[in-house]
C-alpha cells in the first residue's frame, strides 16, 4: 500500500505514526487537484463558459458524494468549510450566537480537542450561558453517575468528539447523551474529525444536528473541511461571514442571502482542496471503510502487546475499548519526557506525536502533562509497528533514561 503514496517513494525509509494529526496522501487524490489546475482551472458558480461551469459542477459532485458518504438526507446539508475548526466555529458564530441566551447550558466532554472546547467556553463567557464540563477520571473514564445530571432542561447545545484524539477510541457515552439531548430539545455538535477516515457514519442514525470533520484526516488535502447541518435546523442559522458569491441580491440597505448552503460558503471555495477530498473518498470506499477498520485494529493490538513488554511505559485509557474500536494509542514513560522520546524516534525514521495534543482539559483531568500518541493509516503495516518496539527497546539502553 505505501507505493500507492508518494512520501514513501520519495522517503522509503520513512515510518509515519501520526495520522491522527494528518494523514499522508495517496497519488490519485494529488492527481485530481492537479487535474483541477491543468485543465479545467476556473472559480465556480459566477462564470457561464465552460471551464467554470465544469468546476462549478465538479464541486457539486463532491458534495453529493460527502452528502452519501455521511448518510445526509440531501446534499444541501452539506457546507464546505476550511477545516473542523472553522465548521465548529461557524456553528458558534451562525448558530449558537443567536439562539443561545443568558442563563443556558452548553456541555462538553472532557474529551474535547480544543477546537470542541474554547469555541463553547469562550462564547459562554460572551453570553453569560454556562459552561459545563463532564470530567474524566484518571483511568480516562467520564464521570458520570446519571446523564440527567448533565444534560437538563436549560441544556442547548451538547458538543461532543465521536472520536477521542488523545485517547483513541469512541466516546462510550456518546449515543445516551445524543439521546438525552433529543429528549430535552437540545441540539447535538458531533466533532467527527479522527472518526471519518475508518469509521461508517450514519449522521441520520446518530440523530445529531451538527457534524464536522476535515479532509486532510482522511486520506484527503489540508485546507477543506465540512460541516453537516440537518435541514430542519437550517432556518435556525444566519450567514456570520459575509462576502462574494454567498448573496441572492445586495443594495445600499439590505442583502438577500443564497440558500443553503451557499449562502454560508462566501467567497472563492478551496475548489482544488474540495476535488480532492472528493479523490480522497473515492480512495476510501475503493479499500473499504470494513477493510480499513480492521486494518487499524490488527495494528492497535499489535502495539499494545508490543508495548506490554515495557514496565516503564503506561497505556493512556481503557484497553478494552482500544482493542475493539481504538484508532490510536497514547502513552507515557516513566522517568523520559514525551518529546525526548519523539525525537529519540525521530532519528531512526520513525514520526509520532508528543505533547497535550490539543487536549489540555483532558491531561489535567487524568494527570499527565504530555504523552507520546502513535496513529495509523492504511500506509502502515505490521513492519512498522515491529520496527517501532525495536527502537523503543534501544531508547530504554540509551542513556535517556
Amino acid at each position: 500500500m505505501k507505493n500507492k503514496f508518494p512520501i514513501f517513494i520519495h522517503h522509503p525509509y520513512l515510518i509515519y505514526l501520526d495520522a491522527a494529526a494528518t494523514t499522508q496522501r495517496p497519488q490519485v487524490v494529488l492527481d485530481a487537484m492537479d487535474a483541477y489546475y491543468t485543465q479545467y482551472n476556473a472559480n465556480t458558480g459566477r462564470g457561464v463558459y465552460q471551464l467554470a461551469e465544469t468546476a462549478t459542477q465538479k464541486i457539486e459532485d463532491v458534495r453529493n458524494q460527502v452528502a452519501q458518504y455521511i448518510g445526509a438526507a440531501d446534499a444541501s446539508e452539506i457546507v464546505f468549510t476550511h477545516g473542523t475548526t472553522t465548521s465548529i466555529n461557524l456553528v458558534g458564530q451562525s448558530w449558537a450566537l443567536k439562539n443561545i441566551k443568558p442563563g443556558d447550558e452548553i456541555l462538553v466532554t472532557g474529551y474535547e480537542h480544543h477546537a470542541n472546547f474554547i469555541v463553547w467556553q469562550q462564547l459562554c463567557k460572551q453570553i453569560g450561558a454556562s459552561f459545563k464540563v463532564i470530567p474524566v477520571d484518571q483511568s480516562g473514564q467520564l464521570l458520570i453517575n446519571s446523564i440527567s445530571d448533565w444534560v437538563t432542561p436549560k441544556t442547548k447545545l451538547v458538543a461532543i468528539t465521536h472520536v477521542s484524539n488523545a485517547l483513541g477510541f469512541t466516546n462510550p457515552y456518546l449515543n445516551q447523551l445524543i439521546t438525552a439531548a433529543n429528549q430535552v430539545g437540545s441540539r447535538v455538535l458531533i466533532d467527527g474529525a479522527q472518526a471519518v477516515k475508518s469509521m461508517s457514519i450514519d449522521v441520520q442514525r446518530l440523530e445529531c444536528d451538527f457534524y464536522a470533520f476535515s479532509g486532510h484526516k482522511m486520506y484527503g488535502p489540508t485546507g477543506v473541511g465540512v460541516l453537516y447541518v440537518k435541514k430542519s435546523v437550517q432556518h435556525e442559522m444566519a450567514p456570520s461571514v459575509f462576502g462574494g458569491g454567498s448573496v441572492n441580491s445586495v443594495t445600499a440597505t439590505e442583502t438577500v442571502f443564497l440558500p443553503f448552503p451557499y449562502g454560508y460558503e462566501p467567497g472563492t471555495l478551496p475548489i482544488a482542496e474540495i476535488i480532492g477530498l472528493g479523490a480522497a473518498i473515492t480512495f476510501i470506499q475503493s479499500i473499504g471503510l470494513k477493510t480499513l477498520q480492521k486494518h487499524t485494529n490488527q495494528l492497535i493490538n499489535q502495539l499494545l502487546d508490543g508495548l506490554h513488554q515495557f514496565k516503564q511505559i503506561k497505556i493512556l485509557g481503557s484497553q478494552e475499548l482500544l482493542r475493539a474500536t481504538g484508532t490510536l494509542v497514547s502513552f507515557t514513560i516513566q522517568g523520559i519526557h514525551p518529546h525526548d522520546v519523539a525525537a529519540f524516534l525521530d532519528t531512526h525514521n520513525i514520526c509520532v506525536r508528543a505533547g497535550h495534543h490539543c487536549a489540555q482539559p483532558l491531561a489535567q483531568f487524568m494527570g499527565y502533562d504530555a504523552s507520546i500518541r502513535i496513529s495509523f493509516g492504511i500506509y502502515n503495516d505490521k513492519q512498522d509497528v515491529e520496527k517501532l518496539i525495536q527502537v523503543l527497546k534501544e531508547l530504554f539502553k540509551s542513556n535517556l533514561l
